[in-house]
């Protein structure tokens, strides 16, 4: 590519050229986030990629969200800037021993959380999402019991709300287990009046402290709307503070470190992965592609169909 051409240039030019529409996680680099197509949590990027006409889909994410891409819609060319974008969750729960789990119990229904492989949304009744899960785990009758995969930290939440019995995966999210009760406390003591923000995949220890517990775009939406509020301690990834900056120059957003003091823990690593020259290249290249068996993308089409339908 010639080095005096601009790389925003570069992707527009080869995003008109493919016929591509770039899809982006709040969790990307802001620089990702402002030149997508469409930004937004896991539901909404779902319903994107299921009703968009592009030829090409880039999605800017991890891996189990382009795996979705592709579920959703076969006959598309699906990229994923950097196939090594991973997910923690989705590496915690290996489909064949959540095979055996739901073999041992099988009368239970197996809800998954989009955050897996497309191995194990086959072997689900129903997909969910952070954004859904509440009305998925009520659409199950009472008297079925329920197995919840993989994160153990959103299972606990749900079964509160919900005061259902549920068997919890023991999976966590390498971002949001490693959050710090202590300077949680730190930050609120220092803004008494800051409203605290937390994803449901946080560590029960933290969101007890929580004014609002939501999906990315949940987070969002409050940070935005409510009203009692200027300041707020950020319980999630770090990158969707670009968007509440952007919706709220007016507010102060604090992002909740991590125990290390030597890493950027609230940066998820996989998402972080993907770069603008990456979104280039694989434009340019139409690789890294995202293959699918059409044997398992046809059953783990249909627990995601179960979910669209809710």
């Amino acid at each position: 590519m010639n080095p005096d051409i601009d790389i925003f240039d570069e992707i527009d030019a080869l995003r008109e050229q493919r016929n591509a529409v770039i899809l982006a996680h709040y969790y990307q680099e802001p620089d990702i986030q402002d030149l997508a197509d469409f930004i937004g949590d896991s539901l909404q990027l779902a319903k994107e990629a299921r009703d968009t006409d592009a030829d090409v889909i880039v999605f800017c994410g991890v891996h189990f969200m382009a795996e979705t891409a592709k579920i959703l819609n076969p006959e598309r060319i699906v990229l994923l800037p950097d196939m090594e974008a991973g997910c923690s969750l989705a590496d915690a729960a290996p489909g064949p021993r959540v095979a055996e789990w739901k073999a041992k119990n099988p009368n239970s229904v197996l809800i998954s959380y989009v955050n897996c492989s497309a191995e194990v949304k086959a072997l689900s009744d129903i997909i969910c999402t952070s954004s859904n899960a509440e009305r998925v785990i009520d659409s199950v009758p009472d008297d079925q019991q329920i197995l919840f995969c993989p994160d153990r930290n959103l299972g606990a939440w749900l079964q509160k709300q919900s005061g259902r019995d549920m068997q919890l995966w023991q999976g966590t999210c390498v971002v949001h287990e490693t959050f710090s009760e202590k300077k949680l406390i730190m930050l609120k003591t220092r803004h008494p009046k800051a409203h605290v923000i937390c994803h449901p995949e946080c560590e029960p220890s933290l969101l007890r402290y929580a004014d609002h517990i939501g999906s990315t775009s949940s987070l969002l939406n409050y940070a935005i709307e409510t009203e009692d509020a200027d300041t707020f301690i950020v319980g999630t990834e770090v990158g969707i503070i670009h968007q509440m900056e952007k919706a709220r120059p007016d507010r102060t957003f604090l992002p909740l470190p991590g125990m290390d003091e030597t890493c950027a823990c609230n940066e998820c690593p996989h998402m972080k992965r993907n770069t603008l020259e990456k979104i280039r290249d694989c434009l340019r290249d139409l690789s890294p592609r995202l293959e699918m068996d059409e044997q398992l993308r046809v059953a783990a089409l249909a627990p995601l169909e179960r979910m669209m339908e809710l």
